[in-house]
């Protein structure tokens, strides 16, 4: 693997992991519990390993953001109060973001930031002052990686109980945990293993 990032020839994602000068997470199932519509900071807990995954980031000078879905918001089942009450708890759990881009739409609200829409993405490396494609995008779900895509970089999907056979099967590198995840990303680090054939 080098640093050197090179996107295909129509200008898509990379076909290989860059080393990152950002990464960008999804939120609730890859960096803490999957607690749907969650507007309580006492709820929130670490998946196994992501305080060790995001020091290991922050100790070589890449930067790190939240990439989140919370259609709660839209559903009226939370508000948008209630959100920035759960990320001030993740952030005093996990150590602090660069940046957080959250779409508090729903489904059918049309936007262009809901992944996986592109928008958060974007977004983010924006906030960040980076070109998207020196991001990498980690998330548990199909929608992570096709934002990632669509927005013209990469993504690595960490699996859950939640995440459909499909999506694994269509997501270009799928890695075992967290922490594999990002050692995959860093120099020296092991590839993640390859995903199976569309």
């Amino acid at each position: 693997m080098t640093g050197t990032v090179t996107g295909t020839p129509t200008g898509g994602p990379p076909a290989h992991p860059p080393v990152p000068r950002a990464v960008l997470f999804d939120r609730d199932g890859t960096l803490v519990e999957d607690v749907p519509y969650n507007g309580d900071p006492a709820r929130v807990r670490p998946v196994p390993g992501a305080r060790e995954a995001l020091d290991r980031l922050r100790a070589r000078g890449i930067r790190t953001a939240v990439v989140s879905n919370q259609s709660g918001v839209a559903r009226g089942l939370i508000g948008a109060a209630d959100v920035v009450r759960v990320n001030a708890r993740i952030e005093a759990l996990l150590g602090p973001f660069d940046t957080w881009a959250v779409c508090p739409h729903g489904p059918e609200d049309g936007c262009a930031c809901r992944k996986p829409e592109p928008g958060l993405v974007l977004a983010a490396a924006r906030r960040l002052g980076l070109p998207v494609r020196d991001c990498v995008v980690v998330g548990d779900i199909g929608a992570d990686v096709e934002a990632a895509r669509r927005a013209g970089t990469y993504g690595v999907l960490v699996p859950t109980p939640v995440t459909r056979a499909e999506e694994i099967a269509a997501a270009s590198h799928v890695a075992p945990d967290l922490r594999a995840a990002v050692r995959a990303l860093l120099p020296g680090g092991a590839d993640p293993e390859p995903g199976r054939p569309r």
